[in-house]
């Protein structure tokens, strides 16, 4: 008997509706990670895009625990000389809780072209309402 290897033409797109509300950011970010990927389908296969869409709903009311807020920077370059910029997750979550988010999750993919194809079935929102309720999407209680 031979290994099943999933076909890109055969895989079977589900959406998904995450309610971040008063969930802890890693927690969420690990569940959306596997969606994304296909890891929880019998048919998942490593070198195949498998995976699902998922929209994030309050993203602004996702939980940093400890001092993450005062002590965790989101950093990034601008590519000159002395041009590093440090956000503070504070001031993170209060200006672009979806860039946030999608940081976590963006780090809990691979760093391969399926992990960038991944991320792009990623919708995150600041509030309750998204605009995907024609895919009719499943919710997702963890």
């Amino acid at each position: 008997m031979s290994t099943y290897m999933a076909k890109p033409a055969e895989i079977q797109r589900k959406w998904y509706v995450i309610d971040a509300a008063g969930k802890p950011l890693g927690r969420v970010a690990v569940k959306v990670a596997d969606l994304l990927r296909g890891k929880g389908k019998p048919e998942f296969t490593p070198h195949v895009d498998c995976g699902d869409h998922v929209v994030v709903i309050n993203a602004e009311k996702v939980i940093l625990t400890g001092k993450k807020l005062e002590k965790k920077y989101y950093r990034r370059h601008t590519g000159y000389v002395g041009g590093l910029r440090e956000v503070q997750y504070g001031t993170l979550m209060a200006t672009r809780p979806q860039l946030a988010m999608e940081l976590a999750v963006k780090g809990m993919l691979p760093d391969t072209t399926l992990g960038r194809k991944a991320l792009t079935r990623l919708r995150v929102y600041k509030g309750d309402a998204h605009k995907q309720a024609a895919q009719k999407p499943e919710v997702v209680e963890f």
